[in-house]
């Protein structure tokens, strides 16, 4: 058969035709959730109540594939953090973020399958969570109903840590050069943060602070020095660090106005969260004049 011009070019549609058709069904077939691999963070989330309707992260929960990636974009006005673990477990070292500013973005591309929860460090009522593969669809579901059973373990914690206040002891060294006045320091275990309130001044001041490591850290899965987070107002800033075996020492400057300094790590010895709440004054201390050294020596009475 002669095989003419006309009869090559019908061919050559026909093949583009088929190939069409081919993809289209290829597509079609990969599951529809496969395709979410974008996550916000609201505007508001800062703000304990997103976890009411569990729009913390929106959406809260995806399904992706192996290899493929979840970005996650921080819509709201304030920093925060993608980590991967559970607030009352701590981050597990699978991926993290470190905190990120508004408007910003964070990406993780998953190379195997899995549940993946995640938290924010710095809002720890923010929770998520990321399925890797088909397979563990079952597994996702078991990790929801741990995450809903996550206040009794809550409860638990607490009455325990109610048990073993009578011996501690917080025991901080600060010092203030420049402007400013130290007014209290507490210590958060629900935000594993130490809490530094500041008597607002017209000059900008530093914060020199030592904190022992067995009252507060921040440590990597391995159990590594990992960064901590330093907040003044809320906005993270950088800071200067000297660390030791027993302690680490941070100085932070601040600017004139500053009300409230923020340190974040891993954990704070948990029950410095429940003197705290027990105990509104207790973290209280008098106010140090400009280049004062204090020192801060809490001993819970029950």
């Amino acid at each position: 058969m002669k095989i003419t011009t006309k009869t090559k070019t019908f061919f050559s549609i026909l093949t583009i035709v088929a190939a069409g058709l081919l993809m289209t069904a290829i597509t079609a077939s990969i599951p529809a959730a496969y395709a979410e691999t974008a996550v916000s963070l609201p505007a508001g989330t800062s703000v304990p109540g997103c976890e009411e309707t569990d729009a913390c992260y929106t959406p809260s929960s995806v399904n992706v594939g192996v290899g493929e990636t979840v970005t996650w974009s921080n819509d709201d006005t304030a920093a925060h953090t993608v980590t991967s673990g559970t607030a009352s477990g701590g981050p597990d070292g699978v991926f993290d973020s470190s905190l990120f500013a508004a408007g910003t973005t964070f990406s993780h591309t998953f190379e195997e399958e899995g549940a993946f929860d995640y938290f924010c460090m710095v809002h720890p009522w923010m929770v998520g969570a990321v399925t890797v593969g088909t397979a563990m669809a079952a597994e996702s579901s078991s990790s929801s109903g741990a995450v809903e059973s996550e206040p009794e373990a809550t409860e638990t914690e607490t009455a325990t840590t109610e048990t073993m206040t009578e011996s501690v002891e917080f025991d901080v060294d600060y010092d203030v050069t420049g402007g400013g006045n130290v007014v209290s320091v507490t210590p958060d275990s629900e935000t594993s943060s130490v809490i530094v309130e500041l008597e607002a001044t017209t000059e900008q001041g530093v914060l020199t602070i030592t904190l022992p490591r067995d009252v507060m850290d921040a440590k990597t899965s391995n159990d590594e020095d990992d960064d901590f987070f330093a907040l003044v107002d809320g906005e993270e800033v950088v800071f200067e660090e000297t660390k030791t075996d027993a302690d680490r020492t941070l100085a932070i400057e601040f600017p004139a106005g500053a009300e409230e300094v923020e340190i974040i790590g891993t954990f704070v010895v948990p029950e410095f969260g429940t003197i705290a709440m027990m105990i509104l004054a207790i973290a209280i201390i008098s106010i140090v004049a400009v280049s004062a050294k204090s020192r801060l020596s809490i001993i819970p009475r029950l």
